[in-house]
């Protein structure tokens, strides 16, 4: 297709895997291009969850290409149950989905993706899961013709990308003094951080999942995150990410010993730790963990000129000694006109969905993280 000056726009549907792979230079290009872009769109993610995790035949990614260049990408798949659809690639184990788009190009690329998935959802319902806010894939969602519908999907926490002595400055009263004695807590007993360099992210990785699962243990642990594919994505995409600044693991040392070891990944705007893992004698010495955590992360991302640190998805008690800015995903529901009716059985999916994660935070009310819980969930629509 033409689209006078924008030069010549070509959309295509990549299925072919192999094919997706060689994508690597260009969409991690766009992905550097795009302000709005998270980790979980890094081609390093992605390209590794798909080895884990996808199904052959299900690659449904969109490309938008300018004279040659690629400026929009939509990286989703096609699923089958409950009702056929195309969902974001990354799964639940991705904290937030959107689409790619060079911002100097953002309104050509938008309004390709948009005819181009209006092609490719002529038998689906689209349902984008974990949105952002201020995602790219607002855009698309302002532009679509058809059918749709714009629920809420994650609680997740933000704070401004600084120094944790910065933030902790924030905080006026008893909150900001007992925050000033854990920190002090950390330094009296000499804990102290290094960074894990590229080599070394398979065996810290190892030493991460351990610790996350001796942390869990007799709590309820995501079993996800104790099988072989999980850890095979994460030293994949993590030593990748390592590699071009986009992922750190940091393991926090007393006296020598790991007792703790930290994933955070960062893009353009935003930085939040991933996953950890923490030996439970930290708790018998008083260590706030989180507070150790959140030291470490804070700095990083303040260093490489982040604005927000994300907590990622969970609105756990913890998270809200740092007074942080709440931050609602939001869940896309496109469709074309014809299929508007399927559109609507997908709502009342979710809805009937929602009715069982407050069953199960009733159950549950001690849990940290709802999303752990709710990955062994029987119930449809995940």
């Amino acid at each position: 297709m033409t689209a006078g000056r924008a030069g010549r726009l070509s959309v295509t549907l990549c299925r072919d895997f192999r094919e997706f792979g060689a994508l690597a230079g260009e969409w991690d290009a766009l992905h550097r291009r795009c302000a709005t872009a998270t980790p979980f769109q890094s081609h390093a993610w992605l390209h590794s969850w798909w080895i884990s995790y996808g199904q052959e035949g299900r690659l449904r990614v969109l490309l938008v290409r300018r004279s040659g260049r690629l400026i929009g990408a939509a990286p989703l798949m096609l699923a089958h149950r409950p009702m056929p659809l195309l969902v974001p690639m990354g799964g639940a184990i991705s904290d937030f989905f959107d689409i790619l788009v060079d911002e100097e190009e953002a309104g050509y690329a938008v309004g390709a993706l948009q005819r181009g998935l209006d092609r490719a959802a002529r038998h689906c319902v689209v349902d984008l899961r974990e949105v952002r806010p201020d995602a790219s894939a607002q855009l698309l969602f302002g532009r679509w013709p058809g059918a749709r519908s714009r629920l809420t999907d994650s609680t997740c926490m933000e704070l401004p990308a600084r120094p944790l002595g910065d933030l902790v400055a924030r905080l006026t009263g008893a909150r900001g003094q007992r925050l000033r004695a854990k920190l002090r807590r950390i330094e009296a007993l000499g804990v102290e951080a290094r960074r894990i360099p590229q080599d070394g992210v398979p065996a810290a990785v190892g030493t991460l999942l351990r610790l996350h699962e001796l942390q869990w243990r007799d709590r309820g642990v995501n079993p996800e995150h104790l099988r072989a594919r999980f850890s095979d994505h994460l030293v994949r995409s993590v030593g990748r990410m390592v590699g071009d600044g986009s992922a750190a693991v940091t393991e926090f040392r007393i006296g020598g010993e790991v007792v703790a070891a930290n994933l955070s990944l960062q893009s353009a705007r935003l930085a939040g730790g991933y996953l950890y893992g923490a030996d439970p004698a930290l708790r018998e010495q008083k260590v706030d963990v989180s507070t150790m955590l959140l030291r470490e992360v804070s700095q990083q991302a303040s260093d490489t000129g982040r604005e927000v640190l994300s907590l990622l998805r969970g609105a756990e008690q913890y998270k809200n000694h740092w007074q942080p800015v709440t931050v609602v995903n939001q869940r896309l529901l496109l469709a074309r006109p014809g299929l508007e009716p399927l559109l609507r059985l997908r709502e009342s999916q979710v809805a009937v969905r929602e009715r069982a994660v407050e069953t199960v935070k009733a159950r549950f009310p001690a849990a940290r993280d709802w999303h752990e819980r709710l990955s062994t969930l029987p119930v449809i629509g995940r």
